[in-house]
């Protein structure tokens, strides 16, 4: 059975009810949402990171056209692994603030295990292997910010053997 996948990167914020009625099917049993957010602390995962001031907001960029597509291989191969109906990802970009919205990813699935793994698994790639880039603005300062070695580490959960 076909997957719907619809991915879209915007600087607009998004509604999880509208995202939510999109994704619900007569033939699912589960409809998964995770909504990421700007939190105010932020600590980086590097020891050389002299900043201890609050985070004020996160910049996002991206590669236009490369991460679209980048987003929505990461989609179908989720869609590949586990019986879903419908695959909803939205990422922001631009100045967020903190307590802002960064990112969606929806998921409808007949049964709630493959919905919630496939959730689980997408975020690990966006996370890891989709082109964006993050700087940390503080009250006095700004810096690029590194992947964490965990969610490096959780990447790899979902590796299959060759």
């Amino acid at each position: 059975m076909m997957t719907w996948i619809n991915c879209r990167i915007q600087v607009e914020d998004f509604s999880l009810t509208e995202e939510y009625q999109t994704l619900v099917r007569q033939d699912c049993g589960a409809v998964v949402l995770f909504s990421g957010l700007v939190r105010d602390q932020f600590k980086p995962d590097t020891d050389n990171s002299t900043n201890v001031d609050r985070l004020q907001a996160l910049e996002l960029e991206h590669y236009p056209g490369m991460t679209e597509r980048s987003i929505t291989t990461i989609a179908e191969q989720a869609a590949r692994r586990f019986d879903l109906r419908a695959v909803t990802i939205i990422h922001r970009v631009g100045v967020l603030p903190v307590g802002e919205q960064i990112v969606l990813v929806g998921i409808a699935a007949p049964h709630r295990r493959d919905a919630f793994a496939a959730c689980e698994m997408l975020m690990d790639y966006l996370k890891n292997e989709v082109p964006l880039w993050k700087k940390a603005h503080f009250h006095q300062s700004a810096e690029w910010v590194e992947a964490k070695a965990a969610d490096k580490n959780a990447l790899q959960r979902w590796e299959q053997p060759k």
